[in-house]
């Protein structure tokens, strides 16, 4: 599937699986490994951001996956996201979706959405937000189905 179909289609929270295609090269190849690591993996999709024409360039609609959080006795040292085009040449798949029920922390950035916490349900999700103060942080429980909003499409109320 395409980075495009990803970007259009995928729900925020899903995990997305991307590849580039080609065989896991043995491990006696660090070399080779490492670069086939860079692109191959999995993420959970955080974020979208819609194309932004400029007067003197054109910047292409991008989404953001979170492959992970680096720390060391329950303190978070870094948090890895990789930001993708829609004109991405690697290979995406859907692995799993939000399920109903689950419930999305969302914090609004300029026009569009990041996700912050996928919580299993409402109580965890009241428990992680008073833990985890964000600004104008909110909880949206995943409905079934789950409508993909673009950010194009999340609009302000007057």
């Amino acid at each position: 599937m395409s980075a495009q179909r990803i970007y259009d289609t995928a729900p925020l929270g899903s995990l997305i699986r991307f590849s580039n295609g080609q065989p896991r090269p043995p491990a006696r190849f660090s070399r080779k490994l490492k670069a086939w690591n860079n692109d191959n993996g999995m993420g959970r999709l955080v974020e979208r951001s819609p194309e932004h024409i400029g007067t003197n360039y054109r910047s292409p609609a991008t989404f953001t996956l979170h492959l992970g959080n680096y720390g060391s006795q329950g303190t978070i040292l870094m948090v890895v996201r990789r930001h993708y085009s829609v004109e991405s040449v690697l290979n995406f798949e859907i692995a799993e979706m939000p399920r109903p029920g689950m419930v999305r922390i969302l914090t609004p950035i300029g026009d569009r959405e990041e996700l912050q916490y996928l919580a299993p349900d409402m109580v965890s999700a009241e428990t992680w937000m008073a833990e985890h103060r964000y600004h104008r942080i909110r909880a949206e429980v995943v409905p079934d189905p789950d409508p993909v909003m673009l950010p194009a499409m999340l609009g302000r109320a007057a």
